[in-house]
């Protein structure tokens, strides 16, 4: 910058550091940051409606505070012993009521015993941190007193009865509980330190809506936008196309408690609809994932509300195909192919009989024309979907803390793929008259996803934004989807499972193949040798002896089976990964039984974990994206120094 320019950036900075002692205290401060190690990011994918095992993973961090516990008390306690304490820190309100009973006869002596090891326990997984920050995240009411405790020099004869005391008087006031569920927070909010979700939280689980909430409350979380986190947002932004496919998975998996009760979206209207217009259809019967989890009466319910969200998503999926041919998305119209009379479509040349034709709002004439009747029915929808503040909250984080990729200290995160053509080169993409690929194409969608917010109601601006988000849902090649079509038509209404199948981009094809993905992490700016690309989207098979590690560990697919309805296939129920100070691990997971199981019996979900790849020397602060923008403000007060010095500034002594 020129001279002027640089004396106008100091004068502000002056106004923040207006000593010589204040600028070198903070370059002090800032420099002793940088030797810190590295703080602990946490990734998970694809969680898909799981809310009590996705609450667990959280609460135990994937393992690691586990982990901190046996390293602690391994040689001082029992395996029970410490299964008990992890137990605790997971879910302490719940558990305290548990271990009150069992160890009434002693329960001071519990409390102290219990107390010490939770110090401990925050001790470590706070020994990253500055003071300062440790400070910022203890809770009002005992700060002072964790503060002390976390800080005491256990070899200092001098206090060592202060500290005792301290643990006495906590007992003796009937603060011990509070004391417990507070330190109990403290070691769950330092265990990891960046929480960051690679998409898909809705869909097929039963509490996508609880995930949100919990994920809202989190101090440090990210997102990149899954498929069915686009798809909801859409719905959300009033996009009808995407409300409809909102509907119909919800239906199909038996699932409709998130819609009603999470986000107030009335199903009386459709219902009404639904019940006068269509009869029974084994076709649109939902699948029941668990036992007793929907009655036999309401499975044939559901199939009718089923049925008529189905043949309107049709239709609308149809008028936006048609408004956009850059999408070359018209195989996927597929109404004007039926012959009602035979009872059979056209697909790709080749004749297949429907599992229902029973389909009496399809005009011959006009297939893809909804009905009176439907059109007011959607437009009742819409409006209950715009109109739901909670949904509303949930949508405003995803798009403030979320977005199409994140970059991250070396690591690039999307959710599905950067789109690549049968070479392995980048696939071009036109829309607008402009051509879109690799990083450019993630930047233009993420403007179009915000545009859909943005626009006003009802403007050509924001429908064209909100068909775009429904391409990114299900479109040709989109990079959030990753396949070439997505055969709904065909699931619904064809038996032959041969037209059911999703051929995925040809990424998948060179996720194994170091040149591509070089190319795609320097196109995002990133390092070729250190640099990781994770994603998740796509389950992996471990199970068939799949690995979630690709081209010799440059890639990371982390889908491996949150979702019920998957892990029969991956065979496990789900993948974390883990980035601390030491290098990359893995971290694959067995199913999770219920809370209630936890809290009673002490059941942790069973975690194996893979150090995959650890670094030569420990990485610090300094090497990370945090340490970069550190050593620019050091070099920034370093400059007001000097010029303090020089006499180019006046300090503003304060009398």
């Amino acid at each position: 910058m020129d001279s002027a320019s640089r004396l106008t950036f100091l004068k502000m900075l002056s106004k923040d550091f207006p000593t010589i002692g204040s600028v070198s205290t903070e370059i002090i401060n800032l420099q002793a940051i940088l030797d810190l190690p590295k703080s602990t990011e946490h990734y998970i994918s694809d969680l898909h409606g799981e809310n009590e095992a996705v609450a667990h993973i959280l609460n135990n961090a994937s393992g690691i505070i586990r982990e901190k516990i046996n390293e602690l008390y391994t040689d001082s306690s029992t395996p029970n012993e410490r299964a008990e304490l992890a137990t605790l820190i997971y879910y302490p309100e719940r558990k305290l009521v548990l271990l009150k009973k069992k160890y009434a006869d002693s329960l001071h002596e519990w409390y102290h015993l219990t107390l010490v090891r939770l110090i401990e326990v925050c001790r470590v997984v706070s020994s990253k941190y500055t003071r300062s920050k440790v400070r910022k995240v203890l809770p009002p009411d005992f700060s002072y007193i964790i503060d002390e405790l976390l800080h005491a020099d256990h070899f200092a004869k001098n206090k060592e009865q202060y500290y005792g005391r301290i643990v006495e008087t906590i007992i003796d006031v009937d603060r011990a509980d509070a004391f417990i569920i507070a330190v109990s927070s403290v070691i769950k909010r330092l265990a990891v330190d960046m929480l960051h979700i690679l998409g898909d939280i809705y869909d097929r689980g039963p509490g996508a809506e609880d995930i949100m909430d919990m994920l809202e409350k989190h101090p440090s979380v990210d997102f990149v936008w899954g498929n069915h986190d686009i798809l909801w947002m859409a719905a959300a932004s009033g996009c009808e196309a995407a409300i409809a496919n909102v509907l119909n998975i919800s239906l199909k998996y038996a699932n409709v408690d998130t819609l009603e009760n999470g986000y107030g979206i009335s199903l009386r209207a459709l219902t009404v609809f639904a019940e006068k217009t269509y009869k029974d259809s084994l076709a649109f019967k939902p699948k029941v994932l668990e036992e007793g989890k929907i009655g036999l009466n309401d499975i044939d319910l559901v199939a009718k509300l089923r049925k008529a969200v189905a043949i309107i998503q049709l239709k609308l999926e149809g008028q936006i195909i048609s408004r956009h041919p850059e999408y070359d998305m018209d195989d996927r119209m597929l109404l004007h192919k039926i012959d009602f009379d035979k009872g059979t479509v056209v697909i790709d040349g080749t004749q297949y009989s429907l599992l229902d034709c029973d389909m009496p709002t399809i005009s011959r004439e006009n297939p893809y024309k909804l009905t009176q009747e439907e059109s007011e029915l959607v437009a009742s929808l819409k409006d209950s979907f715009m109109r739901s503040s909670h949904l509303k909250k949930h949508m405003t984080l995803l798009l403030d803390k979320g977005r199409m990729y994140r970059t991250c200290n070396g690591n690039l995160m999307f959710h599905g793929c950067i789109p690549l053509q049968f070479d392995g080169s980048f696939q071009r993409f036109c829309f607008h008259g402009e051509r879109y690929w690799g990083r450019k194409l993630l930047d233009f969608a993420d403007r179009q996803v915000r545009r859909a917010f943005e626009e006003p109601i009802g403007s050509k601006a924001r429908e064209e934004a909100q068909d775009f988000m429904w391409w990114l849902w299900c479109g040709k090649n989109s990079p959030i989807f990753g396949r070439l079509k997505m055969t709904s038509f065909e699931r619904m209404l064809i038996d032959d499972k041969k037209t059911h199948t999703e051929p995925k981009n040809f990424y998948y094809q060179y996720i194994d193949s170091e040149e591509p993905m070089d190319m795609i992490l320097e196109d995002f700016g990133l390092d070729t040798e250190e640099g990781h690309i994770i994603n998740g989207h796509m389950p992996v098979k471990t199970k068939d002896g799949e690995s979630p590690i690709k081209c010799n560990g440059k890639v990371m697919c982390i889908d491996g089976g949150f979702c019920k309805a998957y892990q029969s296939t991956t065979g496990i129920a789900g993948y974390t990964l883990i980035y601390n100070s030491y290098g990359l691990r893995l971290v694959s997971h067995g199913p999770f039984t219920t809370v209630e199981e936890a809290v009673a019996n002490n059941t942790d979900i069973l975690s194996i974990s893979n150090v995959f790849e650890r670094v030569k020397e420990r990485k610090m602060v300094a090497d990370t994206d945090i340490g970069s923008e550190l050593k620019e403000q050091i070099a920034a007060l370093k400059l007001l120094l000097e010029a303090y010095r020089s006499g180019e500034l006046l300090q503003r002594v304060r009398k």
